[in-house]
C-alpha cells in the first residue's frame, strides 16, 4: 500500500500555575483551555493536540511530575507503533515584564533562581544535569526559531526570537525537555507569553492555536 498523507504531529502542551509574584498564571488559562478553543477553531489535517498539562511552578521538587508527562507521550507513540508519527513538546511560560511574545532559542544549564519556587528550592549557580558539564553548557531547539518567528510575525503577532529563557522554572524545565527529547527523538520548543494585562486573552488563545500550526508545519 502506498502512503496516505505525510506523518501526523502531534503537539503535547504545558503550561505553569502561580509563583512568586504571579497569583493568576496566564499559561495556565490558556493551556487549560487549548483543546476547547482548537476543537472550535480547527486543526490543519495531520496536526493532532495531544495532552495539555498544568506543571507546578518548581524545579527539583517537581522532576518526577515533569518525567511523568513527558514519557507519558513516549510511552504513547510507542503503543500507537506508528514509525512515521512525530511529537513535539511545546512549552508555555509567562515572563511579567515582557509585552511581546518570545520563542526561546535554547537554555542553559544553570539554576539560579531569583526567589524560591513554590515548592521552596531556591539554587543559585547550580549545574540542571551535573553529568552535562557546566553552567556554560546550553542546549538548542532543533526546530527553526528565526522561520517560526517571521511566521508568527506574518500572522500579525508581536513576537520575537529570545537566546535568554532566564534561570528560574522556565529555563530548568526547557533543559530537562530538550535533553529529553534528544534522546527520544521528539522535538521541544519554550515560548514565553506577557501578562494577560500586556496582551489580552482572546489574542493569547490566538497566539497560542496559531503556535500550534506553525510549529507543526516547520517540523
Amino acid at each position: 500500500m502506498g502512503s496516505e498523507g505525510p506523518p501526523v504531529v502531534t503537539i503535547h502542551v504545558t503550561g505553569f500555575k502561580k509563583f512568586h509574584g504571579v497569583a493568576e498564571n496566564p499559561t495556565e488559562t490558556i493551556v487549560s483551555n487549548l483543546k476547547g478553543f482548537v476543537a472550535k477553531k480547527g486543526l490543519p489535517s495531520g496536526v493532532v493536540l495531544g495532552t495539555c498539562s498544568i506543571l507546578e511552578t518548581a524545579g527539583q521538587g517537581a522532576l518526577d511530575d515533569l518525567y511523568r508527562v513527558l514519557e507519558s507521550a513516549v510511552e504513547g507513540l510507542v503503543t500507537e507503533s506508528s514509525p512515521g508519527a512525530r511529537i513535539i513538546w511545546l512549552h508555555f511560560g509567562v515572563n511579567s515584564g515582557a509585552t511581546k511574545f518570545a520563542i526561546e532559542k535554547q537554555a542553559v544549564n544553570e539554576a539560579t533562581f531569583r526567589c524560591p519556587d513554590q515548592l521552596g528550592w531556591k539554587p543559585q549557580k547550580l549545574p540542571i544535569i551535573t553529568a552535562d558539564g557546566g553552567l556554560s553548557r546550553a542546549r538548542e531547539a532543533t526546530l527553526p526559531v528565526g522561520e517560526i518567528t517571521k511566521n508568527l510575525t506574518k500572522r500579525g503577532y508581536d513576537v520575537i526570537p529570545s537566546d535568554d529563557a532566564g534561570r528560574f522554572v522556565c529555563n530548568y524545565v526547557y533543559y530537562h525537555s530538550l535533553r529529553f527529547s534528544e534522546l527520544h527523538g521528539t522535538k521541544s520548543l519554550f515560548v514565553h507569553v506577557p501578562l494577560f494585562s500586556r496582551i489580552d486573552e482572546e489574542t493569547q488563545m490566538q497566539f497560542a492555536a496559531s503556535v500550534l500550526e506553525v510549529v507543526a508545519s516547520s517540523y
